[in-house]
């Protein structure tokens, strides 16, 4: 199977050399699953797409520090791509930013959280929808860094799983898309450096 990730971000240098880049993670995440899988990145940011949408079997859309609703030209044409993608019923799985995108792309709505920056550990209850895209029953934690949310899901879209203060933490449109407002892919030791920036920004 090969994956195309859409990667819509590049890691603070001066974490880089320890953690490597967003793909990087990803791959290491995924490979520990399925050695056999092929990926391939598209620098979004640069406007790298593929030449067209079979070159990849699915699409990964990484989180960013840019929000979904900014008026740029890489974040417009991730929009005019997801929407081909979700025409062509492909498969696309959407991650923080993703999720977002993939949520405002289709006719959704994501604002800035009430609560303000989420970060560290949040508990991830599934709906009872969750079950019919793979996921668990029960509640599991993940890792989230992000200050803004899905409020408002897109025409078909399903609420997937919930946080306290995250109500669309997964959402599930189709037998196609699969989308997270946390981080699978964060390691412990990237999770608290990010945390500890926002520590030192808030002070």
């Amino acid at each position: 199977m090969k994956i195309g990730i859409l990667n819509a971000d590049a890691v603070k240098p001066e974490f880089a050399a320890e953690f490597g880049e967003y793909p990087d993670m990803f791959a290491k995440v995924l490979l520990a699953v399925d050695p056999g899988l092929d990926l391939v990145t598209y620098e979004v940011v640069q406007d790298e797409y593929p030449a067209h949408l079979d070159e990849v079997d699915a699409y990964i859309i990484t989180g960013s520090k840019l929000s979904v609703y900014d008026e740029v030209p890489w974040v417009l044409r991730l929009k005019e791509f997801v929407v081909e993608l979700h025409e062509a019923h492909k498969t696309l799985i959407g991650i923080c930013f993703g999720h977002q995108m993939v949520a405002e792309a289709l006719g959704g709505k994501t604002t800035a959280a009430n609560a303000g920056w989420c970060v560290g550990v949040h508990r991830i209850t599934p709906t009872a929808d969750a079950a019919s895209y793979g996921l668990p029953g029960e509640p599991i934690n993940l890792r989230a860094n992000h200050k803004d949310q899905v409020t408002q899901l897109p025409p078909g879209g399903k609420v997937l799983a919930s946080t306290e203060a995250c109500p669309i933490a997964s959402m599930g449109l189709g037998e196609h898309i699969l989308t997270f407002q946390a981080h699978p892919e964060f390691s412990e030791g990237y999770a608290r450096a990010l945390l500890t920036i926002a520590q030192e920004n808030n002070h």
